[in-house]
């Protein structure tokens, strides 16, 4: 079993194609690649955590897509996700139809996690930085204690900053990234953390 993260699918998101800059001629090309390129990468047995905002748009549509994709799926809620809890209203029945579509499990804020032998935190949000030119949820941001981060919410603004890493699809050729991938990562930059790698 292989262990993958990603972020930031927007299924079913038209305008995310303009706001990011992706390479898609319509939404349906979008989202018939991005599962396309999750099912080359992942296999049944294989596991993805997913940092949020998987799925938008027409939701009864967009969320049962979740199904087509290979290996165990959960799925650490963002903003964008009906099921984050920071919208308060509607979580629990919004995280049970969640459950249904094909995620294992929903997991909410952050976590700690084992990356190949290293504690990492993970989170939709990074520690600083943002999809737009200004901080925004600043509440649910994890606090830099120093440890690496794994998170989404930036979409194409970089792939690595300081200690923290976009596992976005928009700088990982719209595909998971393989945990022994980020790593890799984090070991070749860990003598020099503060190196921005922009992409």
């Amino acid at each position: 079993m292989t262990r993958f993260f990603t972020a930031d699918l927007h299924l079913g998101h038209r305008n995310i194609i303009d706001y990011s800059g992706r390479p898609f001629r319509d939404v349906d090309e979008m989202n018939v690649a991005l599962i396309e390129r999750w099912n080359e990468t992942v296999d049944d047995a294989d596991e993805v955590i997913v940092l949020g905002d998987f799925a938008m748009g027409r939701i009864d549509e967009t969320l049962p897509l979740v199904g087509v994709l290979h290996g165990r799926k959960v799925l650490l809620t963002g903003n964008h996700d009906r099921c984050w809890f920071g919208h308060r209203k509607g979580v629990e029945t919004s995280t049970a139809r969640y459950l249904d579509a094909g995620f294992d499990e929903i997991w909410q804020d952050r976590v700690e996690l084992d990356l190949a032998g290293r504690r990492v935190t993970a989170c939709h949000f990074p520690y600083r930085g943002d999809s737009h030119d200004h901080d925004r949820y600043v509440a649910h941001r994890p606090v830099d204690k120093g440890a690496w981060l794994l998170h989404g919410h930036v979409h194409e603004r970089w792939q690595v900053r300081d200690r923290m890493i976009n596992v976005g699809v928009d700088v990982w050729a719209y595909r998971p990234v393989s945990e022994r991938d980020l790593s890799d990562l984090v070991t070749a930059r860990a003598g020099h953390p503060c190196a921005p790698v922009e992409r």
